[in-house]
Formats: C-alpha cells, structure tokens, sequence
C-alpha cells in the first residue's frame, strides 16, 4: 500500500482490537479484547488512522478510498506466532508413523532420529530449495491468519550450514508478506560428529558461529534447547552469555521433558521468553513471574508426540505471567502452522478461555519479539497486520477445530 493510499474496512460483527496498556497483559487483562461491535477500521498508507464504530469511522473515506465490505464477520489482529521452526528440508512421516506404534519422540532420537535426521537432509539442500520450501511453509501461516513468525535456525549445525538456513529465513521475509524475525539456535542439538564430545560442540558455537551470525545481522535472538540429554545448563550458559555479549536476545528451550534449572538459567540472564514448559514448577513459576520471563506454551507438540502433560497454564495466568501460546511448527514434534488449531487446543487442554488464548497469541507474542509497539493489536498508528475470519464471532475460531481457513489477510494494509 502507497503512503497516500487509503483502506476502508467496515460491517464487521466484531473488531477484536486488543486495544489497551502498552505492555503485556497479564491476568483479568487477557480476557479485555477490546471488541467493537458493528465496527470498522480506517487505514492509509499500510498503518491504522481510525478504529471504532461504523458511524464514527466511514466517514473518513474518500472517494478513491479503497473499501472492504466483512460482511458481517469477525476481524482481528494478525495472529503472532513466536517460536515456529520455518526452514527445513524433508519431513519426517516415518516417525509419526513409528510413534503411532508406541515408540516415544526421545526413544527415536536415541536411535539417531528426531532432530538429527532433520539436520542430515537440511544439510544436504541447497539455499534457494530451503528458500522455496520456506515460501511454501508461508503460505500456510498466512492461510491461518498468521502475519508474523520468529523463525529459528538449528537445522544445519555447522557454521555454514547455520548461517545457510538464516539466510533463509531473511529471504522468505523480505519475498514473502509473512514477517519472520529470526533466531540463531544453533545450540539444538549436539551433531552426529560430536556426540562423543559435546563441549567441542559448544566451542564451536560460541567462537565461530556466533560471530559469524552476528557480522552478518542474521539474527536478533539466540535460543538454547536446554536439556539433560542435550545441552547442560553449564553448555546452555556459556552460549547464552556469548550471544549477549553480541547483542542478541535470549530465549530458552526449557522443562519440555524435565525440570533441571533452564528456567532458572534463562532468568539470570534476563532472558525474553522461556519456552515449552511442560514440566516447570510452582518455583519455577514465580522465578519467572521475579524476573520478567515471559512463558511461551507450545501446546502442538505436546498433542503431536502423544503426550498428556501440558503446560499449567492457568497456574501461570494466575500467578501474573503474560502468556504466550504459540505452535512449535517443526518436521517432527508440532507439524502445524495452524493458529487456530492451537487456540483449541489451548482452551480444550490447559484451560484458557478463548480470550485468553487471543490475547496470548496475537499482542503478549508481539511483545515477546519486541514488536508491541508495532503489531499485535489493531490501534491507530499500528502496522496494518489483520485478518477477516470467515466466523462472526472471535470464539468460533478455537470452537470449530481443524478446518479454519481465514476469509482474508491483510499485512501492511495490502491483501495477501
């Protein structure tokens, strides 16, 4: 959309603005929505002027204004998806398959499946075929009423190969109307080659590919998959601190399958988010409430590899935390770009209502990424980032599960 273009948006039978405090919210707040009844939305050049009643808002359009009639349905910020795994090459069926017969995800990867399969066909494509493998993985985000994604690296472990699947993610951004913000994970694995000396591993992470990464700006956030059986809390320190001291932000991988003091780690160095968190507990919930930690809840892969034990995400909410819910989008444990489907699994299986679940996935995620100020919320001078939900009411979106397709998106003002 040009700087002098204008966009009407009107009969919508509810605007879910998410208008309010600028910051994350927290507690009764993730229920607030903000949402105009009978509402419309004027924008000029790609950014938000007005939001409020019809009456109040059509009257600022033009005679070349452009106008989208709703038609009575629901319009709501684009979704923020803020730990997703764009890039990668193959899949991996055959170990769904196998954990349909009863093998566990960690059973898999001890055997040299999991991550480290993934790693040997991403290692051995090409740039321009993970660049169109991830053109392909945003379309389905877009489809979804997704607009913005953090994007990991973590495929490649080699410096080359980091840096290949970086390269990817900012070529997908800047060819694609999805947004990626993207995150060095170099630190996901320990590889084939260093299994038997997982510290030369770290070394490697710490002295080449972190500079590498950073010389060339590929990334704005480091993340660790802080684990027992792959990256100790003494290996993830050690990275974490190098990617500080070049400026990166932190995220963790942490309590997926244990409890052993990620959360902890992560709150020592003012780390952004803590993810996963199926396993944390009670104290671990209030380090993160002491520290400002913000707790991203991946419920897709709990659901993905069979597991019953989901993040206590109302322990959470009550205690305080701004929530995020995000899908964990990956070949092997959460193979959905599906928002929707995980505001379902949200409200069916941690118990968050279907505001709470908005709110966390569109403007808590948003101020996860450092991007509160700019989208996540529909609010005059904001980004242009939402979506018209074919539903005419924001609830029905995690109510009728598995089908949901947006009616249309729109990122910057432009349909897309």
């Amino acid at each position: 959309m040009s700087a002098s273009s204008s966009l009407l948006v009107t009969n919508c039978s509810q605007l879910v603005t998410l208008a309010g405090r600028a910051r994350p919210r927290v507690g009764p707040e993730l229920r607030e929505l903000g949402i105009v009844q009978d509402g419309a939305m004027f924008v000029r050049g790609g950014r938000i002027v007005a939001v409020g009643k019809r009456s109040e808002i059509e009257p600022l359009a033009a005679a070349d204004t452009e106008i989208f009639d709703a038609d009575g349905r629901a319009i709501m910020p684009g979704f923020v998806d803020a730990h997703t795994h764009l890039i990668f090459a193959g899949n991996r069926a055959d170990e769904f398959e196998m954990r349909s017969g009863g093998m566990t995800y960690q059973q898999i990867a001890e055997r040299g499946g999991g991550i480290r399969s993934t790693v040997r066909r991403t290692r051995a494509a090409t740039e321009d075929e993970l660049i169109a493998s991830g053109r392909k993985h945003a379309q389905w985000f877009l489809q979804g009423g997704t607009t913005t994604i953090e994007a990991k690296s973590g495929y490649g472990l080699t410096v080359e190969d980091e840096v290949k699947i970086l390269r990817a993610i900012r070529a997908v951004s800047q060819t694609t109307p999805l947004r990626c913000i993207p995150t060095f994970l170099g630190a996901h694995e320990i590889p084939d080659e260093y299994k038997e000396r997982p510290d030369a591993y770290v070394d490697l992470a710490v002295d080449e590919m972190l500079p590498r990464v950073a010389e060339e700006h590929l990334a704005e956030f480091c993340d660790v998959f802080c684990e027992s059986k792959v990256f100790s809390v003494e290996q993830a320190k050690r990275v974490l601190a190098a990617a500080k001291q070049y400026g990166l932000e932190l995220r963790v991988h942490a309590d997926q399958f244990t409890s052993g003091g990620a959360v902890e780690l992560a709150a020592s160095l003012h780390a952004k988010t803590v993810d996963h968190l199926e396993q944390t507990t009670a104290e671990s919930i209030e380090v993160m409430k002491q520290a400002g930690v913000q707790p991203v809840m991946l419920p897709g892969s709990v659901y993905a590899i069979g597991s019953q034990k989901y993040a206590p995400a109302r322990a959470m909410i009550e205690a305080g935390l701004p929530v995020v819910i995000a899908t964990d989008f990956n070949p092997g444990s959460s193979p959905t770009a599906s928002m929707p489907m995980i505001l379902s699994l949200a409200c069916t299986q941690m118990k968050m209502t279907p505001a709470e679940a908005v709110t966390a996935a569109t403007i808590n995620a948003a101020w996860s990424l450092n991007r509160g100020h700019e989208i996540g919320s529909l609010e005059p001078g904001k980004i242009a980032d939402f979506v018209v939900h074919d539903a005419e009411d924001y609830r029905e979106l995690a109510y009728f599960f598995g089908g949901h397709r947006a009616y249309a998106v729109f990122a910057g003002g432009g349909r897309v």
